[in-house]
């Protein structure tokens, strides 16, 4: 058997899809799908995400890493929690939104989700 070592970079994703004040690059790699997510301040994911797929909500399961700025995970009905920079995060399948806080662009890496989110707009 050959065995091969594959490189992929996020400047060159297998997918990009794109919104206003934002875009997620999907990059396959070793049978996982992992995710970039890139948005800049004032991005609202019910507005800017939600609206176009005619959703108030997102559904979408998430594990990821937070890269730089700042976001908030708020949950159908209930608690926020604020997302930083090295913030590991998991973000249940209930249906949630999420907005940019401060004036930084907000980056993080999707581990799980990154196949599902935002699949209507690419």
């Amino acid at each position: 058997m050959d065995a091969q070592v594959i490189l992929k970079r996020f400047e060159r994703p297998d997918e990009v899809r794109e919104f206003p004040k934002g875009r997620f690059e999907i990059v396959r790699l070793g049978g996982m799908t992992i995710g970039r997510a890139t948005y800049e301040p004032g991005w609202h994911w019910a507005k800017d995400v939600g609206k176009a797929m005619g959703e108030p909500f997102c559904r979408v399961e998430h594990v990821g890493l937070v890269v730089s700025g700042c976001a908030t995970a708020e949950m159908e009905g209930g608690k926020s929690v604020e997302m930083r920079e090295g913030d590991l995060f998991h973000v249940p399948a209930h249906p949630h939104d999420s907005r940019v806080l401060g004036e930084e662009p907000y980056v993080s890496l999707h581990f799980l989700g990154a196949d599902d989110y935002a699949e209507s707009e690419g």
